[in-house]
């Protein structure tokens, strides 16, 4: 198995929702899942942009029913191919020797390898890459290549854009509209083919662009009302590979600096590169990624799925996340479950990455705070103060939650009343407080966003003797919404509401003192402080009650409902109700101690005058495990933590199965019509944050790490408050930047981040011929964090360097680079080296940013090679030089409009990874006349050797060609 690759062999109809979902490709602002490309009835396509949403209104149970939903824009992918006297392919019913796609987590890219057998007998290969640019965040692309086996002639090809889509991805929301797309059109012209579509009542309009490369041209265009396509004839010879290339952009009217999407997304797509330069951009982008999102666990299937899970939190939150207004959907951007709405799910993933991508997080707690107005607003209407913010968001932050809700089992619409889900806004202001944590940072618009917040929370506060109460509110367990038999919804006192509630006062006062300009008034804080020290929680059989009256509910006959995840459907469908039982869905009170540290709750406890001791933890634990159903992918993430120190194979237990959950469809049927991302964010700040005790505190970070007996070694590198840290732990000992160590306090590298250290780290050690345990164990250090230095470009502490410069037997200056610069290729070639012939943009862009390169010429006294600092201006190499040097007098014909033709040399080389490239630029030298080089001053050239050398020569290039060599 390899820990890099999702692969499914064979095409199987039954599946291809779940690996759809899971073969999604996002880069953060849109993501399109991985249907096939050709049509057929087992396909559910979607591209979903983020924050784009549209309301309608439906017939459902005879009443009016408003819904909002993340929109399913049209469809980029339509390809498909004939051979002669056949119909177009599909893969569902075709004949199919051979059908894999693999999933390529590293670089990002859905690849397809099939060979079809039509029934004339003819074999065709055809070979696919996919990508959705994570370099470009408006781009995607398709490769195709097809090999005619077994015969030769004409290959007929249509590719396309359908906009006849709609909202259709989830069966139980099928009885209600989804037909969000309106004012289609489309049409083609300069070898481009676009659609444009508006949403029904949000307005916002969306346009898709295409380029079709192909070896016969841009082909021959048809545009319908809802759909265009291109129709191409390849040429095929049997046994030679011939491709076809399709660049889409996708542009809408909610983008930055966007007037018109259309004329956006054609220039886009006219501008965009090759396949090949595409890819490469896309993958160097991933790369950064995985450098920062790194985390390494042993064995392949378990680093397979972690693999599988960054991958899928970074395609729905990338850096490109930061500076969009939008929130963590439940689902990702893989599909219409719940709407595409926003739940709490940021509570288990922002923990994740607030230690890799706080700038993300940022963003990301940014769309709470700009939706803080209708949260306020909510608020005034239901009687309280500060904010309140929806269960389900969306669009503009007003509540999304259903008001029915659609029992599959009984065919029944029933009242939903999971809007009084108010704890959504603690963990908001969690969210705040550990971002403040991580990073040390707290703007005033945090800050207003967790007071407001708090003000929210002691406004739900009633003083009811000497203690304080919160009524008529559900918890996370989510069955229970009512006392059974009562007329109204709502429960008195849930243990993780009043708890958290206690919690985020306290956390309120310390805020108010990071932003003392919003600091409440004083009799405020002093009821707050009240609240914190007087908050009712219940108790009964020695733990804690999940809320008021839970001892008095009926003991559910387990043996019945053994197997069943939603007790809540099967009882109502049997006409019963589960607000009669001790029964939950998920974790409730549980949520306690996935939260907050033993300590932090037993401290909250205390301060509320309950005597508690660890012995309360885990009877609540084994007592709430015994009664609880499991119905959500979350409840396997909250349950394997709160047991990690208890229990650990139970622990491991519910690990794996939140693991798998998605990849084998634990939920029947849900992985289809989406990933879970809170279970899939949950998993991996389980692994960090809890198997390795990892406490993010004030200026400190704590390790106390007790791996699962099946986990050998972990590691991973975070960043904590600036500072890049990589630590490792196994069975014996846990290690910061390579020392054993448990504790890390902020430190500051004494270089700034150089690509270069880690390759000379590599030199050094291959020069000696050590393995990189053997510098590592000469360093002090783990051979892990020696690994990461030399593939990130991290800086580490002095302490580190002068370690390993005398493990390597060199200096520190040498390994900063700053002694001397060595000659290039003065290595060995690797084994295998091999060329690859580079086009004409790619060189361009290669000699771009400018530099040092050599103009060749033959000269007065034979041939000349000359060095100069050059730039490129208007698809021309301009640099200056001295009149009456040999660039002035040999470049000179003395024939008025002939010119000499002149070679442009640029290379680099990179000795560390035995790679590189050459870019050779043919044309003739100009002389730039005086009356032009005004406009040249202005590119700021300066001569390769000084002084003032006014003289600018111009060189137009009639021939450019390159080549980059890889060392395998």
């Amino acid at each position: 198995m390899n820990p890099w690759v999702l692969r499914y062999e064979g095409f199987d109809p039954a599946s291809e929702g779940r690996r759809e979902a899971l073969c999604t490709l996002g880069n953060g602002r849109f993501a399109t899942r991985g249907a096939t490309p050709e049509a057929g009835p087992e396909r559910a396509p979607g591209t979903y942009l983020a924050g784009c949403y549209d309301r309608l209104e439906s017939e459902v149970a005879g009443r009016t029913v408003s819904n909002e939903d993340m929109v399913n824009l049209p469809d980029w992918l339509p390809l498909t191919f004939a051979t002669p006297g056949s119909a177009w392919f599909r893969p569902g019913g075709a004949r199919l020797p051979e059908y894999r796609q693999d999933l390529d987590l590293r670089h990002g890219l859905l690849l397809r390898e099939l060979r079809w057998q039509d029934g004339a007998g003819r074999v065709t290969l055809v070979r696919q890459r996919r990508l959705v640019s994570m370099a470009d965040p408006f781009l995607a692309a398709m490769e195709t290549t097809f090999v005619a086996e077994n015969w030769s002639g004409p290959l007929r090809v249509r590719a396309g854009i359908d906009g006849d889509v709609a909202n259709r991805g989830v069966a139980r929301y099928r009885s209600l509209r989804g037909d969000h797309l309106t004012d289609q059109a489309a049409g083609a012209g300069d070898g481009l083919t676009w659609l444009t579509a508006t949403t029904r009542t949000s307005r916002v309009a969306v346009a898709l662009a295409s380029r079709i490369d192909a070896p016969t041209g841009p082909g021959e265009a048809t545009a319908g009302a809802a759909e265009v396509h291109t129709d191409h004839v390849l040429d095929l010879v049997q046994g030679e590979p011939v491709t076809l290339t399709k660049v889409v952009a996708l542009v809408s009217s909610r983008d930055a600096g966007v007037d018109d999407p259309r004329a956006a997304a054609l220039r886009r797509a006219a501008r965009a590169p090759g396949f090949g330069v595409l890819m490469r951009e896309h993958v160097e982008a991933w790369q950064r990624l995985w450098l920062r999102a790194r985390l390494d666990v042993d064995g392949p299937q378990v680093s397979q799925i972690v693999h599988l899970h960054v991958f899928h939190v970074l395609q729905t939150l990338s850096p490109h996340t930061a500076a969009l207004d939008v929130g963590v959907p439940a689902r990702g951007l893989h599909g219409e479950a719940y709407r595409g709405h926003v739940f709490w799910d940021e509570l288990f993933v922002l923990p994740w990455m607030n230690l890799r991508f706080p700038e993300v997080s940022l963003g990301l707690l940014r769309y709470r705070w700009r939706r803080l107005p209708q949260a306020r607003k909510a608020a005034r209407e239901a009687g309280r103060e500060g904010a309140m913010f929806p269960w389900q968001s969306g669009s503009d932050g007003r509540e999304e939650t259903q008001t029915l809700h659609l029992n599959p089992e009984s065919g029944r619409w029933l009242p939903d009343n999971s809007h009084l889900q108010r704890h959504v806004g603690l963990a908001v202001a969690y969210n705040v407080w550990h971002h403040h944590l991580a990073t040390g940072s707290m703007p005033p618009w945090a800050a207003e966003l967790l007071l407001d917040i708090a003000r929210f929370f002691a406004s739900l506060c009633v003083r009811v003797g000497d203690r304080y109460e919160i009524h008529g509110v559900m918890g996370p367990d989510e069955y229970h919404d009512a006392y059974p038999g009562a007329s109204s919804p709502g429960l008195d006192n849930n243990a993780y509401t009043n708890v958290m509630t206690a919690w985020l006062l306290l956390r309120a006062r310390e805020t108010a003192r990071l932003a003392p300009a919003l600091a409440p008034p004083a009799e405020e804080l002093a009821r707050w402080d009240d609240i914190a020290r007087r908050m009712r929680v219940d108790f009964h059989d020695g733990v804690i009650s999940q809320f008021t009256g839970y001892a008095a509910l009926l003991e559910l006959d387990w043996s019945r409902y053994s197997r069943v995840r939603r007790l809540d459907r099967a009882l109502e469908a049997d006409g019963d109700d589960v607000n009669r039982y001790k029964a939950s869905k998920q974790a409730d009170t549980l949520m306690l101690f996935y939260l907050l540290t033993a300590d932090e709750l037993l401290e909250i406890l205390r301060g509320l005058g309950y005597p508690a001791d660890h012995g309360l933890i885990m009877r609540t634990i084994a007592y709430y495990l015994e009664r609880t159903s499991h119905g959500s992918t979350l409840s396997a993430v909250v349950h394997a933590w709160v047991l990690a120190r208890y229990d650990r194979s139970s622990s491991w237990l519910f690990f794996t199965e939140a693991l798998l959950s998605d990849i084998e469809d634990v939920q029947g049927g849900t992985t289809a019509e989406g990933i879970h991302l809170g279970a899939m964010g949950g998993t991996l700040d389980l692994l960090q944050r809890c198997y390795l005790g990892l406490e993010v505190g004030r200026g400190e970070l704590r390790l106390d790490p007790l791996l699962p007996d099946q986990l050998g070694l972990l590691s991973m590198s975070i960043r904590y408050r600036g500072s890049q840290i990589f630590i490792d732990a196994d069975h014996r000992r846990a290690r910061v930047n390579g020392v054993e160590s448990r504790v890390f306090t902020e430190e500051k590298p004494i270089m700034t981040r150089t690509s270069d250290l880690g390759r000379r780290l590599v030199h050094h050690r291959e020069r000696l011929g050590l393995s990189r345990e053997q510098v590592a164990e000469r360093a002090e250090m783990s051979a892990g964090y020696l690994g990461y230095l030399e593939e990130s470009a991290e800086p580490p502490s002095s302490g580190v360097l002068y370690r390993l410069a005398e493990a390597l037997q060199t200096t520190v200056d040498d390994l900063l680079g700053s002694d001397v610069d060595r000659p290039p290729g003065r290595g060995p070639a690797m084994a295998h080296p091999t060329l690859e012939v580079l086009q004409e943009e790619e060189c361009l862009r290669l000699i771009s940013p400018g530099g040092v390169g050599r103009v060749a010429f033959s000269g007065s006294h034979g041939p000349t090679v000359l060095p100069v600092n050059y730039k490129v201006r208007e698809g021309a190499i301009v640099f200056r030089t001295a009149p009456h040097g040999p660039m002035d007098e040999d470049l000179r014909t003395g024939l008025e409009g002939v010119e000499i033709k002149v070679g442009f040399e640029v290379d680099r080389i990179d000795e560390a990874r035995h790679e590189g490239w050459s870019v050779l630029v043919q044309g003739a030298a100009h002389h730039v006349p005086p009356e032009e080089a005004g406009d040249l001053a202005e590119a700021g050239i300066s001569p390769w050797a000084g002084g003032a050398r006014l003289l600018y020569i111009r060189i137009l290039p009639t021939q450019i060609t390159g080549r980059r060599i890889h060392g395998l």
